[in-house]
């Protein structure tokens, strides 16, 4: 079992509501009624679930400076390992979570336009950027959004009596009208849009391939699945542990998390697939390969997440979280 960060707050589950048969949305709340750690749209909170996973799931909210509470939404996948299952099963009003100050590395950037595309759970960090971009034109300031929400059915389509019919928004049942085609919507390239797209692995790679002859700083994509440690390009690297002095070699074949724990190195970790951010190490130096879902641009200057994370150069200087 991961230990919890030092910084992790102590939040009461003051709402469960069951949107459909598998998706559940908890609000967390401070036991004594402080306002929380603010946010902006994009942004995702870790938390532990009651058996012991480390887990991220985005907030579904508007940003707030001071939000009095946080709210995310959960689908049970009862093929993963065990996270989901555990919030849906284990957790009940009154119950408290360990939870980790907002991150945001899906985060809402200056556009003219923008497109949005959500599969599925998808919808969650997408619907509070969508709500905070339509507030602002509310105030007669806000851009141009439209939203593309794809999901198998009705049944299984949260939010959705707020998006069917709303303006700029069109929501596609794969069940009942097969599959859109988004070229329509990418065909022409345009640099004062974004894109914004969130859903399953298969989605996020057909908008990649479809954006290919966008500029890429016009292109963000978030894949809540997680990321495969050993896909991509695999070459083998060395890793220093700057504590000891150790040379850890991680070959092609496994992950620098999986090379430090045989060499001895205690790393704590959780989701092993780049989003949770418990396997959290500083980087001393070296060109990291970062595939993580977690750190911001910044944060990759001087992190690595050790369950995905691999090296551009020959060698990666690692040292403990502080």
């Amino acid at each position: 079992m991961p230990a919890e960060p030092s910084g992790d707050l102590h939040l009461l589950v003051a709402e469960r509501e069951e949107l459909t048969a598998d998706v559940v949305r908890l609000v967390l709340r401070d036991p004594a009624g402080a306002p929380l750690p603010g946010y902006r749209a994009g942004a995702h909170v870790s938390l532990t679930t009651p058996s012991g996973q480390r887990r991220s799931y985005s907030l579904v909210e508007p940003g707030a400076r001071r939000p009095e509470h946080y709210a995310i939404c959960v689908r049970r996948d009862a093929g993963g390992r065990g996270g989901s299952v555990s919030l849906h099963d284990d957790v009940a009003v009154g119950d408290v979570l360990a939870v980790g100050a907002p991150a945001n590395g899906f985060a809402l950037r200056r556009a003219g336009r923008y497109l949005f595309i959500a599969g599925g759970i998808g919808i969650t960090p997408v619907r509070a950027m969508v709500a905070e971009l339509r507030q602002r034109a509310a105030a007669g300031a806000g851009p141009r959004v439209e939203l593309l929400y794809l999901t198998r059915n009705r049944e299984e389509t949260v939010f959705l009596d707020e998006f069917s019919g709303a303006d700029g928004s069109l929501v596609h049942h794969s069940a009942v009208s097969g599959r859109l085609d988004l070229w329509p919507w990418l065909a022409e390239p345009d640099d004062d849009a974004r894109v914004y797209c969130c859903g399953p692995t298969a989605l996020v790679e057909e908008v990649l391939a479809l954006t290919a002859h966008w500029r890429p700083s016009r292109v963000h994509v978030e894949d809540f699945a997680g990321v495969d440690p050993l896909g991509g390009r695999r070459t083998p690297f060395t890793a220093v542990w700057e504590p000891t002095g150790a040379r850890v070699e991680v070959g092609a074949d496994s992950s620098l998390l999986s090379a430090l724990r045989r060499a001895g190195v205690g790393v704590e970790a959780s989701c092993e697939s780049g989003t949770c951010g418990t396997c959290r190490l500083r980087l001393l130096a070296g060109d990291a390969d970062h595939r993580d879902l977690v750190l911001t641009d910044e944060q990759r200057r001087t992190q690595v997440m050790a369950c995905v994370s691999r090296a551009v150069s020959g060698e990666l200087v690692l040292a403990p979280p502080r």
